[in-house]
């Protein structure tokens, strides 16, 4: 074996030992480019780290999303701006430079079904992962039943310091379906200990007004939206369902000329 292939097994082991693997995979090439351009020796180390780094904020990243179970990944990239009625682009850019989870605010998406309410959260959702927070995703339907399961087997306090750890909770689709009293009381108890110490992200597609027809006691429903909407964005979506709208635009674009002349008129 020659000197250099012993010396790229020793450093290769040693880097491994180290638990080094971004500068394992690119040391070699960038002692190329060193050779070849005459760094300094400061400047390859500068550059062996750095890979490192690049390496395992990618991993950090990769980790974060798989553990929010997000059902699908969607960005704020791929929104359709032009579509998304009654919340300004400025307005999600802001929220998705995630400055307000440092300061453990929460966010409220309410709006009528299909108008861009679960992308937007699993959105800002992403972008929190990104930057490696920790990030769960659950409908809200789902998380009263962890809650229920947990408190019958008695391990809700357990339940509890592992929801505690995510910088951000996503809570979609509260109101599509009612809890039972205790379920609500559940709910209550897990967001009112989140208040001012982590960020929840909850879409809705109720009016406040109508949010004690879910949890089943007024004065339950008003402590809790008087802790939600204390620091918290509130944002509300319009408009018609993209889904139905993407619905029409396939048939109009299925159907000939004819047939769109012969179509009747809705009233």
């Amino acid at each position: 074996m020659s000197e250099t292939a012993i010396r790229e097994a020793v450093l290769s082991e040693h880097l491994r030992g180290l638990k080094m693997p971004g500068a394992a995979k690119e040391y070699q090439g960038l002692a190329r480019q060193a050779r070849d351009g005459g760094w300094a020796y400061e400047e390859f180390l500068r550059q062996v780290l750095e890979a490192e780094m690049r390496s395992r904020q990618e991993r950090t990243t990769a980790r974060r999303l798989q553990e929010a179970h997000f059902p699908d990944i969607k960005t704020l990239d791929q929104l359709d701006w032009d579509a998304l009625k009654g919340i300004s682009r400025t307005k999600l850019l802001e929220l998705a430079s995630c400055a307000y989870l440092n300061r453990a605010e929460d966010i409220i998406l309410a709006g009528p079904i299909g108008t861009g309410k679960t992308h937007i959260a699993i959105g800002l959702g992403v972008e929190a992962a990104r930057r490696r927070f920790r990030v769960s995703f659950t409908r809200a339907a789902e998380l009263v039943r962890m809650l229920l399961e947990a408190r019958d087997e008695r391990l809700l306090g357990r339940l509890h310091r592992r929801l505690e750890r995510d910088d951000l909770l996503v809570i979609d689709e509260l109101g599509f379906v009612p809890f039972d009293r205790a379920g609500g009381e559940l709910l209550f108890n897990l967001l009112s200990e989140r208040y001012e110490r982590r960020s929840t992200l909850i879409t809705t597609n109720l009016a406040f007004g109508e949010w004690v027809q879910v949890f089943g006691d007024a004065k339950l429903t008003t402590a809790l939206l008087d802790r939600l909407g204390h620091h918290s964005h509130i944002l509300t979506t319009r408009g018609s369902s993209f889904r139905s709208r993407n619905r029409e635009r396939e048939e109009i674009l299925n159907t000939t000329p004819k047939e769109r002349e012969d179509k009747p008129m809705n009233d």
